[in-house]
């Protein structure tokens, strides 16, 4: 069920801690944090070179299985999809940096949760990792 929430969030281009501040201020600028819980995106430098993994695989997924159904189905010939693959593997991620970026923000938080992710009928539910107080 979170899963899916955040996965939703993440497509979405919302913060994956409230799912209502957005991610990006322009078409490839980030906000450094949410402009409604105040959450920062970026956790330590470097953070997001995970999204460019699911950036770079979407990629290449999609060009492995592209390129030999079309060439060898006889759907294109060899020159002109050599050249459109290698338009598609400059142009689409491109576009799908935002989303990866997005994707790759919904993992953490999937996998690491913060301080006050927004859960099911609006309630706030602690980290998973937060520790509780001695009695």
């Amino acid at each position: 069920m979170r899963f899916w929430k955040l996965f939703r969030r993440a497509m979405m281009l919302r913060c994956p801690v409230c799912g209502i501040g957005g991610l990006f201020k322009g078409l490839l600028a980030m906000h450094d944090s949410c402009s409604h819980c105040g959450t920062k995106f970026e956790r330590e430098p470097g953070f997001f070179l995970g999204s460019i993994y699911i950036n770079y695989g979407l990629t290449a997924l999609i060009t492995a299985i592209a390129y030999p159904v079309l060439l060898f189905g006889g759907y294109v010939k060899e020159q002109p999809l050599l050249w459109s693959m290698l338009v598609f593997v400059v142009i689409f991620p491109l576009f799908l940096h935002r989303h990866a970026r997005s994707l790759w923000l919904g993992f953490d938080q999937w996998h690491d949760p913060r301080e006050g992710e927004t859960g099911v009928g609006g309630t706030v539910t602690a980290s998973a990792n937060s520790e509780k107080p001695a009695v």
